[in-house]
């Protein structure tokens, strides 16, 4: 009877161990959550003050210095009006330094630019020297500021949709207007400053139109406006995103779809508000982290649990193992590509070698390949008059044949020209630089091209001003990059039908050249303008009249841009500093 109740007794112990450490392993986990649940109402309510916090204080430094940066430039317009100089250059109308001396203002002053305008609008003195000229008149401050006699502040957006924020203040001697001094405040460098964080910030005016943002499509919106077109997500999305998120207080305002903090700040300049809007990624960083290690904590006791009762041991060993032979044979791959990447440090090293010296035959090569390519088509040229001239001659008709030699002769001076122009490229310099009428360099590159484009039979259609079009330059090297143009136009129209080229002179801001054909258009835009890029087949050109077009171009100060007209072919454009009366009279 006593041996039956013992037995029974060690049957008993196994079962009632399994349940006393089942029980346990259900209490920790209640446990687990319990804790984690109180850890993360606690922790997300925590951070998420400390985040608004330091919100506000960022909104406060934002809106401190915006305000500051506008007091600071508030005040230079009337130091700037009260200034002899520039009060004697609208007198005697003399403002060959006065531009020169708002330069030197403009860095103490840190604005954005400086203006000074005569009584009609028109810019006499600029830091920016390209708006010289330009004409206000119709400009709001240039108006207000005649108006009034104390300083004024105005906003004006430009066509790029960006704000401007100027300062201006009327120019007084003896009771009479002179004109209007103007200052650009640099605003938008708070813009550049703040795309580097991870805050939207936006500036609105008294309207509620945003002036300044951290994302610029929002800016001549309105709050609301701007939120809209970053539409929330779903109600079930923002249902399952709340539930991930544990407990996270309302969001105030969804930003691409995130929940966001949003907070505003009243800056006291004509009624402006600024609002920022952070994220709780952040806070959501950091309570996580907190609870990563919680979760951590109660597994590691979960696999103690599961440890003592002997479960999954074998699998995890094994596991470990396979882990094990995997690293090692990462290890031995990476020890080849070791091995390898010397290798190829090696070779490396040999073929920089190889490429020095590579490099000098390449620039040999790309000197002669230019001479070859710029007296072509001076020899095509002579070639075609001298069999103009024998015929000529054969019929006795002297004087016409002496016509076609007096342009072999021409055609001879340009060559030397050319290998003049060559030899002051190859020494970085240049010749002196001459006036240069844009429709006589026109006329005499559609001189040089008649032959070929008489022998093809091209349409010419020639636009140009009947006033005068100036630039500063050598006209050789003008006609040479007219006659590139040219060229490439009868080579793009060669399999046309009716090949068509229109050339066409303006004269605005810049002295403007451009030339149109009727081809199949520009492939490759990104390497037109690389030595030795070509479309054409071998022996039909080198690819160099482009890149040397351009370089001519840039060297007279201006630009050579090329792309793909609207219905077909091609628009090369010339643009070269014009030369105005008064560039004229100051050279």
């Amino acid at each position: 009877m006593t041996q039956n109740a013992s037995d029974t007794s060690e049957k008993l112990r196994p079962a009632t161990t399994s349940w006393r450490a089942r029980v346990t392993l259900a209490l920790l986990v209640v446990v687990a959550g319990v804790t984690i649940w109180v850890t993360n109402s606690f922790l997300t309510d925590r951070f998420t003050a400390n985040t608004r916090n330091r919100a506000e204080l960022r909104l406060a430094l934002y809106s401190g210095n915006l305000l500051s940066e506008l007091r600071r430039n508030a005040i230079v317009p009337q130091l700037l009006a009260k200034d002899p100089e520039l009060i004697g250059a609208l007198n005697s109308q003399d403002f060959s330094s006065s531009t020169a001396r708002l330069i030197s203002f403009v860095d103490e002053i840190g604005a954005a630019s400086l203006l000074m305008l005569d009584e009609t609008g028109r810019t006499v003195a600029a830091t920016d020297r390209t708006r010289l000229g330009t004409m206000y008149r119709e400009q709001e401050f240039f108006i207000n500021a005649l108006r009034s006699n104390v300083t004024l502040f105005t906003t004006a957006r430009d066509e790029t949709g960006a704000y401007r924020f100027i300062y201006s203040r009327r120019l007084e001697s003896g009771g009479a207007t002179l004109g209007v001094i103007a200052v650009e405040v640099d605003l938008h460098k708070f813009e550049r400053a703040w795309a580097g964080i991870s805050d939207a910030v936006l500036v609105a005016n008294s309207e509620g139109t945003i002036i300044l943002s951290s994302e610029p499509r929002w800016r001549g919106l309105t709050e609301s406006e701007a939120l809209s077109r970053q539409p929330a997500l779903g109600a079930i999305e923002r249902a399952i995103k709340v539930t991930a998120d544990w407990a996270q207080d309302p969001a105030d305002a969804y930003l691409r779809g995130e929940a966001v903090m949003r907070m505003g700040a009243r800056i006291p300049f004509r009624g402006w508000q600024m609002t920022s809007f952070t994220s709780y990624a952040g806070v959501r960083e950091k309570v996580n982290a907190v609870l990563a290690l919680e979760i951590m904590g109660f597994a590691i006791l979960l696999a103690l649990g599961f440890y003592v009762l002997g479960r999954k041991s074998a699998l995890r060993m094994a596991l470990f193992q396979r882990e094990s032979v995997e690293l090692r044979g990462l290890n031995l791959r990476l020890q080849r590509e070791i091995a390898e990447r010397e290798r190829m440090q090696q070779s490396l090293e040999v073929a920089e070698q190889s490429l020095a010296q590579s490099s000098k035959l390449a620039a040999l090569g790309e000197m002669s390949a230019a001479v070859s390519h710029e007296l072509n088509q001076p020899l095509a040229a002579m070639k075609t008059y001298l069999a103009g001239a024998q015929l000529l001659v054969k019929r006795n008709r002297p004087d016409e044949a002496l016509t076609s030699f007096q342009r072999i002769d021409d055609l001879i001076e340009r060559m030397g020209a050319i290998t003049k122009q060559l030899k002051s490229y190859a020494r970085k310099g240049g010749d002196e630089f001459h006036v240069v009428e844009m429709s006589d360099a026109v006329a005499s590159a559609l001189s040089m091209m008649e032959p070929q484009l008489r022998q093809r039979q091209v349409h010419i259609s020639k636009i140009v001003p009947t006033d005068p079009v100036r630039v500063m330059g050598d006209r050789v090297r003008i006609e040479q990059v007219m006659i590139n143009l040219l060229r490439n136009a009868l080579d793009a129209t060669e399999s046309v039908a009716d090949p068509e080229i229109e050339i066409l002179l303006a004269a605005g801001e810049t002295a403007t050249l451009t030339v149109r054909d009727n081809g199949p258009g520009i492939e490759d835009l990104n390497n037109l303008f690389e030595p030795f890029f070509t479309t054409k087949q071998p022996g039909e050109g080198v690819g160099l009249g482009l890149a040397i077009s351009s370089g001519i171009v840039s060297d007279l100060g201006g630009r050579l841009t090329a792309r793909n007209g609207d219905g077909q072919g091609a628009v090369f454009e010339v643009q070269l500093p014009i030369l105005n009366e008064d560039i004229e009279a100051a050279e």
